[in-house]
């Protein structure tokens, strides 16, 4: 992940160094995003192993409000940063693991994401489509379980991120905007919890690849 930073830090320090001159301004978006996961896993593995084959787990959708932070290059060129509430995903018990309830995890994710932002057409236009590339960073906090844990351990991730929207102006200073945008998000998955009929504590090992898209709306301010 170190070389995916430095090649994205370097197209970074490229454009500024390119557009320094020609920068324009600040644009504030702040809007609705529904966070949609597309989770995949390498099963659920125990020790002592008290899962039968094809033990998993799905993640589930949410939504929250977005906050974007963007400073123009050039009237073609941006680079933002995606914020937001952090959601609260939930993951139920799949296959062997389904009778294990619909909050088997529970966590909020914390996923400020930075990208590069090309606007096609001209700044005179009032639609303007939009694509974007960057670098996707997800912490996750407020980690529970519906079974009692002594612990309960989900790793950081780092990832490509790519995004396309269309940005409306009502006039020369706020307007629309709606995105899609596509993150590279997987933790590892370490817990140790107590399994209903089961009399010893079990540790639970899991892979989650979430394979999350986005959508957002909302407005835009610049200034």
């Amino acid at each position: 992940m170190k070389l995916k930073t430095s090649i994205f830090t370097a197209a970074i320090a490229a454009a500024l160094a390119a557009t320094a001159v020609q920068a324009q301004d600040n644009v504030v978006k702040l809007g609705a995003t529904r966070y949609t996961t597309h989770s995949s896993s390498n099963g659920l593995t125990a020790t002592p192993p008290v899962f039968p084959a094809g033990a998993d787990a799905e993640t589930g959708d949410a939504t929250t409000l977005l906050l974007v932070i963007e400073r123009s290059l050039t009237p073609n060129l941006g680079i933002e940063l995606a914020l937001g509430v952090p959601p609260r995903i939930k993951a139920k018990g799949t296959g062997a693991a389904a009778a294990l309830g619909d909050e088997l995890l529970s966590t909020k994710n914390v996923s400020p994401t930075l990208l590069l932002n090309y606007y096609f057409g001209d700044p005179a236009n009032a639609l303007r489509p939009y694509v974007g590339a960057g670098i996707n960073y997800t912490k996750f906090t407020a980690i529970r379980s519906s079974l009692p844990t002594s612990k309960l351990d989900m790793s950081d991730s780092w990832g490509w991120a790519l995004q396309a929207g269309l940005s409306y102006a009502v006039r020369k200073d706020w307007g629309l905007f709606a995105s899609v945008a596509r993150l590279d998000v997987k933790s590892d998955v370490d817990a140790i919890a107590t399994i209903p009929g089961v009399p010893v504590p079990v540790e639970v090992r899991t892979t989650i690849d979430l394979k999350p898209i986005t959508y957002s709306l909302g407005l835009w301010y610049r200034f």
